[in-house]
């Protein structure tokens, strides 16, 4: 189902302040007559451009889909023990390079029950480590079904900002956009061990549009 009443700028708020500058720079040093220097801020606007980039998505309405929450590259696919529910789940990751949509956005349909913030490192966030060493901020939802998701939005060697804009006892809608990570990031999934994972490892994935697991019908 397209998202035809998309209710966020196609230029993410979350840049305007670093478009601005850059667009100022460019216009000043243009004036000045300092042409290379002009030239790099432009190259730089242009790139700030793009990283802030979020379009609308098309939402599946497959019922027990998990949608991807982040755009980018899966890079791991995992039973493991999720720390935040103290519970066995499949773990599902997705790493952001600077070139990836950095909008994070729900994977399923339901309320917030509890939130978590953990100020930490900035690894790169293609390693498993940043789960549990970097910066991170962590969201239970609880589908109207009643199955637990673990979404955990995860800072990177070079993002230095998560921001998220929902809190407990919101609700959310699959493909709702929660949150941004600004320059690099991570966002894990932690689903019930019986979900079915429907990607794989290096796999390229798009938020909202990629259904990346299957939960069991209850």
């Amino acid at each position: 189902m397209a998202n035809t009443n998309y209710p966020h700028p196609i230029i993410a708020r979350e840049g305007w302040p670093f478009i601005a500058i850059a667009a100022v720079a460019t216009v000043l040093l243009g004036a000045a007559g300092i042409w290379l220097l002009a030239a790099l801020t432009a190259l730089a606007l242009i790139f700030i451009l793009q990283f802030f980039r979020d379009p609308p998505r098309k939402v599946p309405q497959a019922p027990g889909a998990v949608l991807a929450p982040a755009d980018g590259k899966v890079v791991l696919v995992e039973r493991v023990r999720d720390v935040y529910l103290e519970r066995d789940a499949l773990k599902i990751s997705v790493f952001m390079n600077v070139f990836n949509v950095h909008s994070n956005r729900s994977p399923v349909d339901g309320a917030v029950v509890a939130t978590w913030y953990h100020p930490g490192t900035f690894l790169n966030a293609a390693l498993d480590k940043a789960s549990t060493g970097n910066e991170r901020n962590a969201l239970h939802l609880r589908t109207p079904q009643g199955q637990d998701v673990t979404c955990v939005q995860i800072a990177g060697l070079v993002a230095r900002r998560i921001l998220c804009y929902v809190k407990a006892g919101d609700t959310v809608a699959r493909g709702q956009r929660y949150g941004f990570i600004r320059f690099g990031s991570r966002v894990d999934v932690y689903l019930a061990p019986d979900a079915a994972p429907k990607v794989a490892v290096g796999d390229k994935v798009y938020a909202t549009e990629t259904i990346i697991a299957q939960m069991p019908a209850l």
